[in-house]
């Protein structure tokens, strides 16, 4: 009989684990890297893939990609993410950033430690299932860069295609939960950096002066009626002014100011339409204004829409039901952050799921829920407060990573 063939077998190949899991969080967690400088990280990883007795690839700088043959069957991709954040930490945690000014804010030091364990006990459990099993530790999610880089890289001729993609990330739910939902799970998101140009003149003088601070105060204003007016109420869109730059010196009107915008859509054509309307907007207050040159725009940091295949997500549903219990997966709301995951499966063509796990202690949870009180009390990703309770959330996040996997790999499941 295959192992691994009862929800009871995983969990203690993945418990036994435990002290290595935890060992390989602390060391991501107490030596975070930024986006696309993932050195050590990446050669960490490289050394305990080595270990297992596989192959790893440096593919698109800093990520790192191990494959499994295992005979006949499916081909299955998972992916990790693997940066960090620049944000000083502040959780009190033994185990805390030993970098200043960077810190493992989002869950990322978990994902690759995850995927880690789910790569060890498929590769020491090969009994259980057959196909290929590809694990991609992918760098630079935080700046939209990492996976463009794999995929530009090589990734799509350096491992074999897969039938399906997978992903998840910890989130500051109760530990033990795993949530899924078919469709758009993940916003697509786009930055954009607006320049404008007016013309400078002494702060006595502003009759002399296209006054880019005034003009750029009006933009501002403007855009606030994008989605309040021009979006079908009920479709969701977002549209931040995150920053207005101008001038330096209060009798100084400056020749050019510049705003940082983001924008968040379910829907590429929303999105298009929002992307249209703040370029007409833009356009035609500089030209009332006199503007003396066009306004600039460059967008950057540009996240794909995370839409989970129905028929994946279903099948990857089932098997945590099957492994976890009803009790412990739920349907997902839609989170408004972006992800670059999404470019990976729709460079191969295929389709993917991405779930979420649980971080936080389910009981200081519960109470927080029943009080209304989840958002003022409970730190979310990108907090300098953001501490996963380590052991529910490394054990869940792992067998995470083994069941959806068996889910198309698994022997049992096949009927073999």
């Amino acid at each position: 009989m295959a192992t691994l063939s009862s929800p009871a077998t995983l969990e203690s190949a993945v418990s036994d684990h435990l002290p290595w899991l935890r060992d390989l969080y602390r060391h991501f967690h107490r030596h975070p890297e930024l986006s696309m400088a993932e050195h050590a990280t990446a050669n960490r990883i490289e050394q305990e893939l080595t270990a297992l007795g596989l192959e790893p690839q440096r593919i698109g700088g800093t990520g790192v990609v191990a494959v499994i043959s295992n005979g006949e069957g499916p081909t299955v991709l998972a992916r990790a993410d693997t940066d960090a954040l620049p944000l000083q930490e502040d959780t009190g945690v033994e185990y805390a950033s030993q970098t200043p000014g960077v810190m493992h804010a989002c869950g990322h030091d978990a994902h690759a430690a995850a995927l880690l364990g789910g790569t060890r006990v498929l590769s020491e459990n090969r009994d259980a299932w057959s196909g290929t099993y590809i694990a991609v530790f992918q760098p630079g999610e935080e700046t939209a860069a990492g996976a463009r880089a794999m995929v530009e890289g090589g990734l799509l001729e350096q491992v074999p295609r897969p039938d399906v993609a997978l992903s998840q990330h910890v989130m500051p739910t109760a530990a033990g939960t795993i949530g899924t939902v078919a469709g758009p799970v993940l916003s697509a998101g786009d930055s954009l950096r607006i320049t404008i140009r007016g013309r400078g003149a002494h702060g006595s003088m502003p009759h002399t002066a296209v006054d880019p601070v005034v003009l750029a105060s009006s933009i501002v204003l403007r855009l606030q009626t994008v989605v309040s007016r021009e979006v079908e109420p009920g479709t969701f869109a977002v549209l931040t002014v995150g920053s207005l730059t101008a001038g330096a010196k209060a009798n100084i009107i400056p020749d050019s100011a510049e705003l940082l915008l983001d924008i968040r859509t379910y829907d590429l054509a929303v999105r298009e339409q929002v992307i249209a309307a703040i370029e007409r907007i833009v356009r035609a207050e500089c030209a009332a204004a006199g503007a003396p040159a066009d306004p600039e725009f460059h967008y950057y940091d540009q996240y794909p829409l995370t839409s989970n295949d129905p028929t994946v997500t279903d099948t990857v549903t089932a098997a945590f039901v099957e492994h976890f219990g009803p009790g412990a997966v739920y349907e997902a709301s839609r989170v408004t952050a972006s992800e670059d995951f999404s470019l990976i499966p729709d460079a191969f063509g295929v389709p993917y799921t991405y779930w979420t796990v649980g971080s936080v202690d389910p009981a200081r949870y519960r109470d927080a829920a029943a009080r209304g009180a989840v958002s003022r009390e409970i730190p979310a990703n990108h907090s300098p407060h953001f501490a996963p309770e380590e052991e529910p959330t490394l054990l869940t996040a792992t067998r995470a990573q083994v069941v959806a996997a068996l889910g198309y790999l698994g022997v049992e499941r096949r009927g073999e």
